[in-house]
């Protein structure tokens, strides 16, 4: 095997034991590499699994990547490992997440502004589930939590990166996450 595709086969390793989405500058430090050459070895995996039956596909999230099984193949992976039926996200937490999406990283408090109810709930069932998680807190009275999608996120709504998003109708009655920031805890 030469150097080339033994990197490849280590990248290959890697996301397959980790199962989970990881980040181009964890796959750089795993194996020596820089950000430029683990690329190279990303787009060189992706050829494989793109010109092959394979029944898995190399899935860019952003900047994570992560071996997944290619769609066609999903029902039978999921009876195998005993996935039962996804439930449906509601309307209202399909409100809340495009708040999310399109205005990141925000607060429980922006998202109940802008929806006009209290939305804690919601925002909990998306943390749980892993759609969100937790983006920092701001530096203002009361230290408010900030949200933000996830690779969970973009890997469930089929986007490689929040720029798939389509683009939002203008509307100059549009509540601005920054117009919030000094009245949130008034």
């Amino acid at each position: 095997m030469n150097k080339e595709n033994s990197y490849t086969a280590i990248i290959e390793a890697i996301l397959f034991a980790s199962g989970d989405p990881l980040h181009i500058a964890k796959l750089a430090g795993l194996t020596s590499l820089n950000r430029a050459a683990v690329r190279h070895q990303l787009e060189v995996l992706n050829e494989k699994y793109s010109d092959s039956d394979s029944g898995i596909q190399l899935l860019r999230l952003d900047e994570y990547y992560q071996l997944c099984t290619k769609p066609e193949f999903a029902g039978y992976a999921k009876e195998a490992v005993g996935v039962t039926r996804e439930i449906p996200l509601s309307s209202a937490a399909m409100e809340v997440i495009a708040i999310i999406a399109y205005n990141q990283p925000v607060t429980k408090g922006f998202i109940e502004e802008v929806r006009g109810v209290n939305s804690a709930h919601i925002v909990n069932t998306l943390v749980e589930k892993g759609l969100i998680e937790e983006a920092g807190r701001l530096d203002m009275p009361g230290r408010p939590i900030t949200y933000k999608t996830t690779t969970g996120f973009l890997r469930s709504f089929g986007l490689e990166s929040l720029d798939e998003l389509p683009p939002l109708p203008e509307n100059e009655d549009q509540i601005n996450f920054e117009d919030l920031q000094g009245t949130e805890n008034e």
